[in-house]
């Protein structure tokens, strides 16, 4: 079967789902360590298909890197499948790259013109020190996570939590904000670099459910605490963080973050 040109690159006479191969050129932060100076290097991609995810075109520039001897381009991933949160460059500025809902892993090349620069950066904030060239420690949101992410009541196996009747509201929101993947993108993206939509989704999806209320308002204050330790900064409501959020959490999340972070004040549980 063939089909005339259209938008996307096939060509007129090219058979029925084969598309033009495409090549674009990669402007790539280089840091060797944390205390390493970094720096930019540019590099062209061999012929790519544009149904290639992102990270797929990453694989092959480093297999050709390291066809040439050169050192391989570091960057975190795990099952870009768009779960772990693993992933996660700064793609021509924007965190996790062009589109909304999306990780890295999710993006495809077909969003890309061919012959287009794109540059790529690692995660942007204080609180996230480079390990090597795209790849940056996130540590610290496991941090946060220890000092209030979680809840100290048994609830048993599935069956014995689901005894406990839930308004069907109430649980959408919790299982809203627990599709968190605590991929740093929401700090990345924000120009104060706030980790506020990652605690208030992580303090969201354990204090709206029953099981969560003993410790609900201690752990918005303890979370919060550990937020600015670890040097992320004050939120200011841009909303740049949920725009690159890969799951879409909304900013309802932190005001219910401050909601429950001054009624801890109130009773005493700073």
């Amino acid at each position: 079967m063939i089909r005339r040109k259209k938008r996307g690159g096939r060509d007129a006479g090219t058979p029925l789902g084969l598309f033009r191969l495409m090549k674009v050129r990669l402007k790539v932060w280089r840091q060797e360590g944390p205390n390493k100076p970094g720096r930019f290097e540019t590099y062209e991609t061999p012929e790519l298909n544009p149904n290639m995810s992102f990270l797929e075109m990453l694989d092959a520039v480093n297999e050709e890197l390291i066809r040439q001897g050169k050192e391989p381009i570091a960057f975190a991933h795990d099952c870009r499948e768009g779960i772990c949160g693993t992933c996660g460059i700064t793609i021509n500025g924007q965190p996790h790259g062009p589109g909304k809902g999306s990780a890295t892993c999710q993006i495809y090349m077909r969003k890309f013109r061919d012959g287009e620069t794109i540059t790529l950066e690692p995660f942007r904030a204080k609180a996230f020190p480079v390990i090597k060239d795209l790849i940056v420690d996130r540590s610290a949101l496991d941090r946060i996570i220890l000092r209030g992410g979680f809840i100290s009541v048994r609830a048993g196996s599935a069956p014995d939590a689901n005894t406990i009747p839930i308004p069907k509201r109430t649980a959408d929101l919790a299982m809203e904000a627990a599709q968190c993947i605590g991929c740093g993108a929401c700090a990345a993206a924000c120009p104060n670099a706030s980790a506020m939509l990652f605690v208030g989704a992580k303090a969201s999806h354990l204090g709206l459910l029953p099981q969560g209320q003993p410790e609900r308002f201690s752990r918005a204050a303890a979370m919060a605490e550990q937020m600015e330790e670890e040097g992320f900064g004050a939120c200011r409501a841009y909303g740049a963080c949920e725009e690159a959020c890969p799951k879409e959490i909304k900013l309802e999340v932190i005001s219910r973050l401050n909601r429950d972070f001054t009624l801890a004040l109130l009773k005493g549980e700073l």
